[in-house]
């Protein structure tokens, strides 16, 4: 199975947020011709004040109804279609009928356009990053609740988003849930992605014994007051080994590998590491 993972450089205008994700999906498609192609965190909608987000996001149709959607969303099934592939979504705004916030919502399709997975991001980043940066999530986004896999070309995957990747009792939960692949769409801070990007995504793969396919947004984009913030990039790909296979460094593009699920069964065969959870199977004196 080859899998793409998609870099990109959204801005607050949605339209043309889905022209770039077009061009970069194309691209990759005539170049790698990949089995599944992803998007990176909030790529219809990064920066801009809070009025223009609830703006840009869309209210999706009822899951598993395969009933139209708004822009985004039908690109997403037009990309999936024209390629013959999976497409998992990245993640976008997605709003309520009179919801007060959104959720940060990744949807996957098949090769028939049809929605098989919806996740909703779990962790909200409510933090102060080292160059004194606030950020608060929660303002505008409501957490989700559920833990999602789905099939897709014989092989389990798991559904994570950006700050969920320091938490590893959800990648615990995918694992045993199994999944073989987990894709992780985000918009890491360029202050904490120096440092913590590469290492907390093969601290998750060696852990779960899982390939790791990880689209990332890079680059300026400015908040509705007017600031400056950047995105770190490095959109990459790792197997069950923690090894990084493919990565996209800076600038747009994309990155290409080949999941061979036999690296999977050898790894996890040599070091049954899930069998050896103490916790798991007996009470510590």
């Amino acid at each position: 199975m080859r899998v793409s993972v998609v870099q990109m450089n959204p801005g607050a205008d949605k339209a043309e947020n889905i022209a770039q994700a077009r061009r970069l999906i194309e691209g990759a498609m005539a170049a790698d011709r990949p089995d599944i192609v992803s998007l990176p965190e909030v790529w219809t909608c990064l920066g801009g004040p809070r009025a223009n987000k609830f703006e840009q996001a869309e209210i999706l149709p009822p899951a598993g109804s395969n009933e139209p959607g708004g822009p985004a969303y039908e690109f997403l099934r037009e990309m999936a279609r024209a390629g013959r592939m999976h497409v998992h979504g990245g993640s976008m705004g997605e709003k309520e009928a009179g919801g007060e916030k959104l959720f940060n919502t990744t949807v996957v399709f098949d090769p028939d356009g049809s929605e098989i997975a919806r996740y909703r991001k779990m962790h909200l980043f409510d933090i102060v990053t080292p160059d004194g940066a606030g950020y608060r999530e929660s303002n505008t986004y409501g957490a989700g609740q559920e833990i999602v896999t789905y099939r897709a070309g014989g092989m389990q995957v798991g559904c994570a988003i950006c700050y969920d990747v320091r938490f590893p009792e959800l990648f615990l939960k995918l694992r045993q849930a199994g999944a073989e692949l987990i894709f992780l769409p985000s918009a890491f801070t360029l202050q904490t992605g120096k440092d913590h990007w590469e290492i907390l995504i093969r601290a998750r793969a060696i852990e779960t014994q899982c390939w790791f396919a990880a689209p990332a947004t890079w680059g300026r984009q400015v908040e509705g007051g007017g600031e400056a913030r950047y995105t770190y990039g490095h959109s990459l790909i790792a197997d069950p080994w923690g090894q990084v296979l493919a990565m996209v460094s800076d600038g747009t593009g994309w990155a290409t590998a080949r999941i061979d699920p036999t690296v999977t069964a050898r790894v996890r065969r040599d070091m049954p590491v899930l069998e050896h959870r103490v916790l798991e199977h007996r009470k510590l004196a």
